[in-house]
């Protein structure tokens, strides 16, 4: 007799709703991809001056410094890879080939492949987060800006966004924390100035203010990660006044090693992870939001119902 499924099994031995386990999602395709398995998909000559870019672009920044090589690279061979557009009002608005389209625009191309695709908005905006995902080409901030996008404007949860990207859900989750930084911090981060890193510490101050003092003193004074979370200890205090004493170095050690563990086990899991720890003791907690999310990770910790 075939067992059943664990999801159902979880759902009588807890007491829910019995829920069917979805099927594993596929990997999704890139842009190039999804255009060469559309039969009506053909490349043709597309003129320069009717392309224009597209509102839904995660990328925001493009360097000078690439873009030149890429047109270099460009007037030697050509461009081997199709831009890929959608028709509106008349035009060609980018879907995926935005470095392409600038390169041909400093070599003054008149002409340009292109694939033409019918998308949806939103559909635009999966395969932009993808394409350039999969190429490393977004900073962190553009690509915690495409995944609120996909939350914000097109309904989609975290999950939901993790399965369409390829990524799992708390990268997804982790991300989308950096939008709460200050403007101007999220601009270190776009330049590249500060890391992830750094802004996760950031992320641990109670107020702007104070996480733009702490960013402007890793600044000036050029801190690594460790050195930010001993600032950070000691920022609250400082700012409201009191003259308590800093927190030890090896008081700010241990906490930033349960951060960093907890960040690990988040990564993981992937799903949200609180850690407690004090002096050998403490609670480890694992959130899940389905049955077959507990299945999964009831896997991950080699854990079986009988």
């Amino acid at each position: 007799m075939a067992k059943p499924a664990l999801g159902r099994g979880l759902g009588a031995l807890l007491g829910g709703d019995s829920i069917a386990q979805p099927p594993s999602p596929t990997p999704p395709p890139t842009a190039a991809q999804a255009a060469a398995s559309d039969p009506r998909a053909r490349v043709q000559q597309a003129p320069l001056q009717r392309i224009h870019p597209c509102p839904f672009q995660p990328r925001k920044e493009f360097s000078p410094e690439t873009l030149r090589e890429l047109a270099d690279s460009i007037q030697e061979q050509g461009i081997v890879q199709p831009l890929i557009v959608r028709e509106r009002d008349g035009r060609f608005e980018l879907i995926a080939g935005e470095r392409r389209w600038r390169a041909a625009q400093l070599l003054g191309l008149a002409e340009v492949p292109v694939i033409v695709r019918e998308a949806d908005d939103r559909a635009v905006l999966e395969l932009a987060l993808i394409e350039n995902l999969q190429r490393e080409n977004l900073n962190a901030i553009e690509e915690a800006q495409g995944y609120a996008q996909l939350t914000e404007q097109f309904g989609l949860t975290q999950e939901e966004v993790a399965t369409k990207v390829g990524k799992s859900r708390a990268v997804v989750a982790n991300a989308l924390r950096l939008l709460k930084l200050a403007p101007p911090i999220q601009a270190y981060i776009r330049q590249g100035r500060l890391s992830v890193g750094h802004a996760k510490v950031l992320l641990g101050l109670p107020t702007d203010s104070l996480q733009q003092l702490a960013a402007a003193r890793v600044l000036k004074d050029g801190l690594n990660v460790r050195q930010t979370e001993v600032l950070a200890a000691r920022l609250p205090a400082r700012e409201s006044g009191t003259h308590s004493q800093p927190v030890p170095p090896a008081q700010s050690s241990r906490k930033a090693q349960t951060a960093d563990l907890e960040d690990r086990l988040r990564q993981r899991l992937g799903t949200k992870v609180r850690l407690r720890y004090l002096e050998g003791k403490g609670a480890l907690e694992i959130c899940f939001f389905s049955d077959p999310e507990l299945e999964r990770l009831l896997e991950i910790l080699g854990v079986k119902l009988e």
